[in-house]
């Protein structure tokens, strides 16, 4: 059961990160980051992570992801012309392509690849490292987080407050 589940988690992530490359439209593609991180949570539920799972849906997915929503919403961006791929671009992905190619097969033919543990195997155990990091972040680092999370409002408030389009302030001009 546990295996499906990887699959059709690693499936809808990988799926999903591929929508936030392809999608022309900013909305869309946050839209898909946030579903992304989902998949990746849980996969982190899979490794039985449960607060780097919940931390990711709150912190990225929540907050990163909403403030990214709103920048782009007030901003009001507009996509642009897409420009043609040139020669040098093409030829620079199928030497990296091919590198990658030759590395795999390199690791593969060395027996590496075979030898590598079982997911089982290489999975410590987890939580009573992630017991003590819960219990740094909300005592020792507190103030930290709470100073990025203020950042943060400051940052989105000043968003707004630059994108807004002020009523009579063509006459000043």
């Amino acid at each position: 059961m546990a295996d499906s589940l990887f699959y059709i988690f690693a499936f809808f992530t990988v799926a999903c990160a591929v929508g936030v490359v392809a999608n022309r439209n900013a909305v869309n593609g946050a839209m898909c980051l946030m579903l992304c991180l989902m998949g990746i949570a849980g996969l982190f539920v899979l490794l039985d992570a449960y607060l780097l799972a919940a931390l990711l849906v709150l912190v990225y997915a929540g907050a990163v992801v909403a403030l990214f929503l709103f920048i782009v919403m007030l901003l009001d961006m507009q996509g642009g012309v897409k420009r043609p791929f040139k020669k040098m671009t093409a030829v620079a992905s199928l030497a990296s392509l091919g590198l990658m190619l030759v590395g795999v097969s390199m690791l593969g033919s060395r027996g590496h690849l075979a030898t590598l543990p079982s997911p089982a195997a290489a999975a410590a155990p987890v939580g009573a490292v992630l017991k003590n990091y819960a219990e740094l972040l909300f005592t020792t680092y507190l103030l930290p987080v709470q100073v990025m999370g203020f950042l943060l409002l400051i940052a989105m408030l000043g968003v707004i407050v630059l994108s807004k389009k002020f009523e009579g302030m063509e006459d000043i001009k």
